[in-house]
């Protein structure tokens, strides 16, 4: 639900080969001309949808400005997908929080006003925000948000839940106690799985290795319920990409 399938070498020919084992992905973009190349090089590819995005990072060391979210919020147009898009006010990041805010409302107002999004977030010591500015902009009352690699604090995410936010998971987040928690006690409708791979740009990242990093999130996310999941997953990722 959550991976960078354009920060591969090739990626037309991992997502084939993908679609051969019944792989589906939701791949997010990090900036509007990443998802203008991702759009070109994986369209027609049934098991993908590609969302346009602006991360954060690239926000805050200047690659991307408030012109860059005015091209997505335009983009927005003319997918169902968004992503990945959020804020990010770790220690690295919130000296610019305030050019992450401008960027972040501007395409959150762009979806509110189109409806019918799937977006995936990211939200690093920034959830209150993420929901306030998904909330005043009325971005929550027609879309569907998805938060990526949650790792905040529990009043954030009761509040996302309440909110109607789904959360997906990966196996570097189920390292960590408090996600394990959060994992643990999540309602089941709302739980997704990804990998938030590949760690880097033009990455060779072998599909075995991405097929074994699933699977054994999956394994770590059924030892934290203490059920089955599988079909629970798949199932909620079916109905979100409409696969």
């Amino acid at each position: 639900m959550h991976c960078h399938l354009d920060f591969l070498a090739e990626p037309r020919v991992f997502a084939d080969a993908a679609a051969q084992r019944g792989m589906g992905f939701f791949s997010a973009t990090v900036t509007p001309a990443g998802y203008l190349l991702a759009r070109e090089s994986l369209a027609d590819a049934p098991n993908v949808r590609v969302g346009v995005g602006l991360h954060p990072w690239w926000v805050h060391d200047g690659r991307c400005d408030l012109a860059d979210a005015q091209h997505v919020a335009e983009l927005v147009r003319e997918t169902r997908f968004v992503g990945e898009v959020g804020l990010d006010f770790g220690k690295r990041c919130v000296s610019s929080r305030e050019q992450q805010v401008a960027a972040f409302e501007c395409i959150a107002r762009a979806c509110a006003r189109e409806g019918g999004k799937l977006l995936t977030v990211h939200a690093v010591r920034s959830a209150e925000t993420v929901l306030d500015v998904l909330e005043t902009t009325g971005c929550l009352k027609n879309n569907r948000v998805i938060f990526h690699w949650y790792s905040d604090t529990s009043e954030g995410l009761w509040r996302a839940v309440r909110a109607g936010c789904s959360f997906s998971v990966n196996l570097r987040a189920l390292s960590t106690k408090r996600e394990r928690e959060y994992a643990r006690i999540l309602p089941a409708d709302r739980l997704l799985l990804e990998t938030d791979l590949p760690p880097e740009e033009d990455a060779a990242f072998p599909l075995d290795a991405w097929e074994q990093d699933l699977h054994e999130a999956l394994r770590a996310l059924e030892d934290v319920r203490g059920c089955a999941c599988a079909d629970t997953l798949a199932s909620n990722s079916r109905a979100i990409l409409q696969f």
